[in-house]
């Protein structure tokens, strides 16, 4: 895999933080976990329920201290995503979300997570307010 930096981006990368100090390609020559700092969600923009589980798997890959209880908390967000959201386009997501995770793939679960943001903002936008549940994990 290819990933092409500019200058002062930040790549996070099996949990270690790098920031490049000019433009730069970097191979990846084995399977190794990195996420681009344009995807990082920072804790200020987890302002809905996906996000706020993108928040939590971004977690499990980035802070490996953390991941322990990031995954516990994964679980009790998602049995409560399941149980608010009767859209079935976001219930299939976050369970195709749910098999990423149980295999490691988490950047793959992050990408399904931020497909179902146009989602979830048009059924806020017809109910006209956020779900219970966004209120009691703020």
């Amino acid at each position: 895999m290819h990933l092409f930096l500019k200058a002062g981006e930040r790549l996070y990368l099996n949990s270690a933080l790098l920031r490049v100090d000019r433009k730069v390609n970097i191979e990846l020559l084995n399977d190794v976990t990195f996420l681009l700092e344009a995807h990082v969600l920072r804790d200020d923009e987890a302002t809905t329920p996906l996000r706020q589980l993108y928040y939590v798997v971004q977690t499990m890959m980035i802070n490996a201290s953390a991941e322990a209880e990031a995954k516990s908390l994964f679980g009790s967000m998602l049995l409560s995503m399941l149980a608010e959201y009767s859209n079935l386009d976001i219930r299939s997501g976050l369970k195709k979300v749910h098999e990423k995770v149980l295999v490691g793939r988490l950047f793959d679960a992050l990408k399904l997570i931020r497909d179902m943001y146009s989602i979830e903002e048009q059924i806020f936008a017809a109910d006209g307010a956020l779900p219970a549940m966004k209120r009691q994990m703020r």
